[in-house]
């Protein structure tokens, strides 16, 4: 069943700290298991329903429009027939069926809430998702917007815990008898993206193209009393550097892939 609430992904960041993989492609497309995090952050929000997206795109932005564009092509048996136009048969189907994906070029150096405002004329309904084009979980969407509407505020954000970027070494009389390479903090939470807005957070943000969303909108909304937050005790990994995207990669090849809702 389709959702009306559409998905804004924010995947024009030039992810820097993962320059060896972002020289060659944009952060959205480096691949976990042999699909890019942007598919599998899409096939989460798709297992709840939610197939309307709308993508912020920047650096190489082009590149994420050539994936979507050959998508049919490159995900289906086909045959082609030279020399006549419109003459691709194909044969076989992908899982995706009925994805609308609007790519909007939101700027090469545009931040996070001036990417978001360049997408307002695509906002057609007064709910929509949002969160960033380089973090999985396994955050359950219907229950995050169920959560969203009960409170009754202009936005939402899901708290996570986050992951010691050290191993945690359990210790007994000199011997190491536990060590766990991503524990979870326990002493808090942070802005792990999956928000829910309504079409009024569109109102906090301000003219230009340096905008951060997560400075004055977000703090104005708070200090407004008008953003909520769904607190996520589950599993949830942003992908900032080569061990996070190693330890995401492990997890999906030995079948342990907790975002996997699908």
């Amino acid at each position: 069943m389709k959702n009306d609430c559409k998905v804004v992904i924010l995947c024009g960041g030039r992810g820097t700290r993962l320059s060896e993989e972002t020289e060659l492609r944009p952060k959205p497309l480096i691949e976990i298991g042999g699909r890019p995090i942007l598919w599998h952050i899409m096939k989460t929000y798709a297992a709840y329903g939610f197939t309307d997206f709308v993508l912020c795109l920047g650096y190489k932005g082009e590149m994420i429009k050539e994936y979507f564009l050959n998508y049919e092509a490159m995900n289906n048996d086909c045959t082609i027939t030279l020399g006549k136009k419109n003459s691709i048969e194909f044969h076989t189907d992908h899982l995706e069926n009925g994805w609308s994906i609007t790519l909007v070029d939101t700027g090469l150096d545009t931040m996070t809430g001036s990417r978001v405002k360049k997408i307002e004329p695509y906002i057609d309904s007064d709910c929509f998702m949002l969160t960033y084009g380089d973090g999985v979980a396994d955050v359950n969407v219907k229950d995050l917007l169920a959560f969203h509407r009960a409170r009754k505020k202009i936005g939402t954000v899901t708290g996570v815990h986050p992951s010691s970027r050290f191993g945690e070494l359990i210790i007994d009389g000199g011997k190491v008898i536990s060590f766990s390479e991503k524990p979870q903090t326990t002493n808090g939470f942070i802005n792990g993206g999956f928000f829910i807005f309504k079409k009024r957070i569109f109102d906090y943000i301000g003219k230009g193209d340096q905008v951060y969303l997560e400075r004055e909108p977000l703090e104005q909304l708070a200090s407004d009393g008008q953003l909520a937050v769904y607190l996520h005790e589950g599993f949830w990994q942003c992908m900032d550097t080569r061990r996070e995207l190693d330890l995401l990669n492990r997890l999906w090849d030995e079948g342990k892939a907790p975002w996997k809702v699908w």
